[in-house]
């Protein structure tokens, strides 16, 4: 679908009119920011049971925890598969599946696993499971696109029924925090086998576990009608505390007017997102809140760095220095965001100050297109998907860009054919963000940015530095925090001048929740477990 400047404006001005409209309608107190934990009706009390519903923007691409990497996709597998380790809210390392682990000498750690675990379909979890799980994942085969968060580990060793041991080429600091990542999620043998076999049979690799994902969580899948919802029921065989809810449906609603109208209604319990013009409206309502959530998710237009002309990075440069990010965070978030100066969002490991970072600046844009030669511009296209703010910011650059003498169309795609074309290199310039969920610089940087991750990784601006390679592979080496960190500073910089994306900006999470809803909670890589919710009744 092609937009232009005039339909998204037409569309926007709709959304603020509806906006204004419902405002002034609404009634009730302003509840103010919540932290998660719900209303405050003294009326009511909290039950076991019931259906909780959420409206989401997108479906998943793919429900097996070794084959997407896109939050859509891992906010439901969060509650069907678990990790070893889990981080809590401080970012420290917590159990899982192992209930302790201890470094046997540099390069290995063991893992005394939980018992009494079992899987959804009956397979019992042991370290012969988590064997199996590692080695898959880091299959070449198979191509799983979160290989890289295991590809320093040479050897996984069922040393024992309930132990397992875990051997890395070098000394790898982050490695706990790997493990916890949902990527890390236990599968079922049985499920495993089966998808190697469909595979033989010319199938496609992850089919199998995707549509009918078995692991040892909480919640156990029911049923996906693509494009529609995803139902989730819950584990009468769960192995720790059981969940509240009976169930949890995952209802794809790409209109944001109908995703608040339901919550209003009350035909679900949450919605994600809930769009920046529409804060004040759920804020005012009687029977619901926003939760907000400070993110580590870096919002990028990225440039495929293998096509003529943003092989230049003068060309690269100059677009960067087009984009004004205020007006962007201010007339499209409603500055329910901040600016990137680089990669990575404050309070990422790694994450610096120190940086000549890239402002807005029409003459030194000007100047660097003139360089490259290109001051009579080009006919280029921006991608983006059916996130209406990436939609937004599309259209503020194609706007900026024609002061430039570029021709900028803009094309909108469904989120999965999105993700497989950028992942194949058919764009030329795109719009999408990258969250950060172990807290590390090594996530984000690594699988932006390194060459072995260009395609369906993560490094979709096709962007290759023998130097940016160097510094990453060496940071990943290193022990030492502040040998990190300043490894990291370089890159960053190098990233900076080089351009293969403009950093645009961390945003804030936003979602609309019910009072009736207990427990809820979103992490800053806009991640959300379910298992303490809970419904009053």
């Amino acid at each position: 679908m092609t937009l232009s400047k005039k339909s998204i404006w037409s569309f926007l001005l709709l959304l603020a009119l509806a906006f204004v409209l419902t405002a002034c309608a609404g009634g009730g107190e302003d509840s103010g920011e919540q932290s998660g934990e719900g209303g405050s009706s003294e009326n009511t009390e909290t039950s076991e049971g019931g259906d909780l519903i959420l409206a989401v923007l997108s479906d998943a691409s793919s429900l097996d925890p070794h084959g997407a990497n896109d939050v859509p996709s891992v906010v439901v597998q969060e509650n069907i598969f678990e990790t070893l380790v889990n981080t809590d809210e401080n970012n420290e390392i917590v159990p899982g599946l192992a209930e302790s682990w201890e470094p046997v000498d540099e390069l290995t750690w063991s893992f005394k696993l939980q018992e009494g675990v079992t899987f959804h379909d009956g397979e019992e979890f042991n370290a012969e499971a988590v064997k199996t799980n590692l080695d898959r994942i880091r299959d070449e085969e198979l191509g799983s696109p979160r290989a890289n968060l295991f590809t320093m580990i040479t050897n996984v060793e069922a040393v024992s029924e309930y132990e397992v041991e875990i051997t890395t080429e070098y000394p790898f600091s982050p490695l706990l925090s790997h493990l916890s990542h949902n990527s890390g999620g236990m599968i079922s043998p049985a499920s495993i086998q089966a998808d190697y076999e469909a595979i033989e049979n010319g199938e496609d690799p992850f089919s199998v576990v995707s549509n009918n994902p078995v692991g040892t969580g909480y919640f156990k899948f029911e049923s996906w009608d693509p494009g529609s919802e995803i139902r989730l029921v819950k584990n009468e065989e769960y192995w720790g505390d059981p969940v509240s809810v009976d169930s949890a449906t995952f209802r794809v609603v790409p209109d944001s007017q109908v995703r608040a109208a339901d919550l209003e209604t009350g035909n679900v319990h949450i919605i994600d997102p809930v769009q920046p013009n529409e804060v004040s409206r759920i804020e005012n309502s009687d029977n619901a809140h926003i939760l907000r959530q400070s993110s580590s998710s870096l919002a990028y237009l990225g440039f495929n760095t293998q096509k003529e002309p943003f092989d230049d990075p003068l060309v690269r440069r100059a677009i960067s220095y087009a984009i004004d990010r205020e007006a962007i965070i201010s007339g499209i978030y409603e500055d329910y965001a901040i600016p990137a100066n680089g990669p990575l969002a404050p309070g990422t490991f790694g994450y610096t100050e120190d940086l000549d970072a890239i402002e807005y600046n029409m003459d030194e844009a000007r100047a660097l297109l003139e360089e490259a030669g290109m001051s009579d511009g080009f006919s280029t296209s921006i991608w983006t998907n059916d996130n209406p703010q990436r939609q937004a910011i599309a259209v503020l650059v194609q706007e900026a860009l024609a002061e430039l003498n570029i021709d900028a169309s803009i094309e909108v795609l469904e989120f999965g054919a999105y993700l497989d074309q950028t992942a194949a290199g058919e764009h030329d310039m795109f719009i999408l963000g990258y969250s950060n969920p172990t807290g590390d610089a090594d996530y984000q940087m690594y699988g932006l940015f390194h060459t072995k991750q260009i395609g369906n990784p993560g490094n979709r601006s096709f962007y290759s530095n023998p130097e940016v390679d160097e510094l990453l592979d060496e940071a990943r080496r290193l022990t030492e925090p502040s040998e990190r960190e300043a490894l990291y500073a370089e890159a960053a910089q190098i990233l900076t001048d080089d351009a293969p994306m403009a950093f645009l900006l961390h945003q804030e999470y936003l979602l609309g929740v019910a009072d009736s809803v207990e427990g809820f909670s979103v992490d800053t890589a806009g991640i959300y477990s379910l298992k303490n919710v809970s419904l009053n009744q």
